[in-house]
């Protein structure tokens, strides 16, 4: 949820800490703090608000600690305000840290604490842990690595922290359960964050902290790395960063989501570049090739995720169910475990995330390994928790996705998909040759047919223009696209703040109808795939009752012309790979009618783009 970011070295701490947290600042933006360390004293400054509000409160351009601390806040406990931003101080004022994550624990760890004399300023988990660390130094009289390895192993809940002491100036403590943590290792310097966005451009040198792993970094001295539960010494690899400056910066466009909406064709060349083979006539997924006889003799496939991921899962049952005749069923996330679900050794669980960290997918993950089940992952950051913990999976190569409101990350998990469900067509031979290589050639020229879409980006512009000031809309899709239409709904709520929904185009009759009216827009993919008839059948009952019809047709379409008040075109394409299509207009649609609105697009209000608590 929220970003850290922490220096050690030589150069000046706080414009690459101020710098880091403004890349970090999708992990959450309602409350931001900086702690400087110099010459045994601490400067700390945080407030209610961005980074930028931070940036104000002194001119930091002048400041010469080489030693800082930094928190962008999503608040968990306590409302947002000064005092609960971070870093939070002991109550000796020795210690600082920055939290992102949950102690759930903290209410019984505090009611201890208060009976020992302390007291609290915030309502916050993160002021708790520090005091913990501070009261364990005092009892057992140890170092501040030691005292944070003992604080751990009482803690319950998910965290990466960072904490510095006055009485050791060149020396930081990390660890991490749960919540990403980097390290970054440059000349004589140290860099800690939430990831390597923060210090790409100083080094290209990282540690990716696993779980129940703390790092004691000194200044001059090789990385530490102990093992929480035990304290025993653990061993590491030093991994060589492949993002890039260029990758987390806008590049001209106003937004991070424009930007991204409009790197879709190289973002789906890239998830299936080296796996999508049309000359070869095959598909190279190794990830399932290794593990073939399990995914062959699977029982089901499910599926788990959550939001977007989610959208996109249910895309791929209705595209691995058909291509390999396999049966596949989808899962919130959030919900999988607490409901006790039947799951076997005979079973496949396929889990997708972009960040590779959200909490609930990962809750997900342990309790289908726990049960024997294959577990492959989907997802788009390296060296994330889920690319560690599952069996195997595939990275969907997206780039960085800076952008709280997912877009290509979506479109390229439904390419990957997509290629494992015909990778196992090919093996199980559900599928006739000339069926495999016609969608294998067809997917190949999907990324040419987005950039297509995204010419007509200026006409979706006007058609926003005469529904910014509405305040329902409603999405309908049928079959494989009735998932556009749920990721179309909640792409308008999460960046416009509308109030949208997404049905299956023939459910609008069994109660959604009652909503429509002349100020209602109903968003329609009416291709001519599937049941077109019968989706137009569903626009002239919305149009009977003068509902205003917003169409995503199919290039050459006159029925829905004729009776639709806006159309917008996609290339024609084979139909299980139209929403690769479908969903491009939708996405700028949302777009456009949020800058119309001016909200911040890029930072919705209450959302933060990688959800590390349960």
């Amino acid at each position: 949820m929220c970003g850290i970011v922490g220096y050690l070295g030589t150069q000046q701490a706080a414009p690459i800490i101020l710098k880091g947290l403004q890349r970090l600042e999708y992990r959450g933006y309602d409350s931001a703090g900086l702690v400087l360390y110099d010459n045994a004293n601490f400067q700390l400054f945080k407030t209610q608000g961005k980074v930028k509000d931070l940036t104000q409160l002194n001119n930091f351009a002048t400041t010469k600690q080489t030693i800082g601390l930094g928190h962008t806040r999503w608040a968990t406990h306590g409302i947002p305000s000064d005092a609960n931003a971070h870093p939070h101080y002991s109550n000796s004022g020795d210690l600082a840290l920055i939290h992102n994550g949950i102690i759930e624990n903290y209410e019984s760890i505090k009611k201890v604490l208060l009976s020992k004399g302390y007291h609290f300023i915030s309502d916050t988990d993160s002021e708790v842990l520090v005091n913990l660390i501070e009261d364990v130094q005092k009892t057992h009289q140890c170092k501040l690595g030691k005292a944070v390895q003992i604080a751990l192993t009482q803690v319950v809940g998910a965290f990466a922290i960072a904490v510095i002491d006055k009485k050791r100036q060149n020396e930081m403590v990390a660890a991490k359960l749960g919540s990403p943590l980097a390290i970054g290792i440059g000349n004589n310097e140290f860099f800690v964050a939430s990831d390597a966005s923060p210090f790409i451009e100083y080094t290209n040198q990282a540690i990716y902290l696993e779980d129940h792993q703390m790092a004691i970094l000194i200044k001059g001295e090789v990385p530490r790395l102990r093992w929480i539960k035990d304290d025993a010494v653990s061993e590491y690899d030093i991994h060589e960063l492949e993002l890039s400056l260029e990758q987390i910066e806008k590049g001209g466009y106003e937004h991070f989501m424009l930007k991204e909406i409009f790197e879709q064709p190289n973002a789906i060349t890239n998830a299936f570049r080296g796996r999508l083979l049309p000359a070869l006539e095959m598909i190279k997924m190794e990830g399932v090739q290794n593990n073939l006889s399990k995914f062959l003799e699977a029982k089901r496939i499910i599926i788990v995720a959550c939001g977007t991921s989610w959208h996109a899962g249910l895309v791929a049952e209705y595209i691995i169910e058909e291509l390999t005749r396999m049966p596949v069923e989808v899962e919130y996330a959030s919900e999988f475990k607490y409901r006790n679900p039947i799951i076997t050794p005979k079973d496949v669980v396929i889990a997708i995330s972009q960040s590779g960290e959200t909490a609930d997918t990962l809750a997900a993950i342990k309790l289908a390994k726990e049960k024997g089940a294959l577990v492959y992952g989907v997802c788009n950051v390296v060296g994330s928790t889920i690319a560690r913990e599952t069996h195997a999976g595939a990275y969907t190569h997206a780039g960085p996705e800076i952008g709280v409101a997912s877009t290509k990350a979506f479109t390229t998990q439904i390419t990957v998909l997509t290629l494992v469900a015909l990778h196992l067509a090919k093996e199980k031979g559900s599928l006739t040759k000339t069926e495999f290589n016609e969608l294998v050639n067809e997917l190949e020229q999907i990324p040419k047919k987005v950039a297509e879409v995204l010419l007509v980006s200026e006409s979706i512009k006007e058609i926003a223009k005469a529904y910014a000031h509405v305040t329902n809309c409603l999405f309908l899709g049928r079959g494989v696209n009735f998932p556009v239409a749920l990721e179309g709904a909640l792409k308008l709520k999460e960046i416009s703040y509308i109030h949208a929904e997404g049905y299956p185009a023939a459910e609008m009759k069994h109660g959604p109808i009652a909503l429509i009216d002349e100020n209602m827009p109903v968003i329609v993919i009416a291709i001519n795939k599937g049941y077109y008839d019968k989706t137009v059948s569903n626009i002239q009952e919305i149009k009977s009752r003068k509902g205003k019809i917003i169409a995503i047709v199919t290039k050459g379409d006159v029925v829905v012309k004729e009776i639709a008040d806006h159309v917008i075109e996609i290339p024609e394409t084979l139909e299980w790979l139209t929403p690769l299509l479908t969903t491009i207009p939708l996405q700028l649609l949302s777009y456009h009618m949020a800058v119309l609105l001016g909200k911040n697009v890029d930072q919705p209000r209450n959302l933060a783009k990688s959800v590390t608590v349960e």
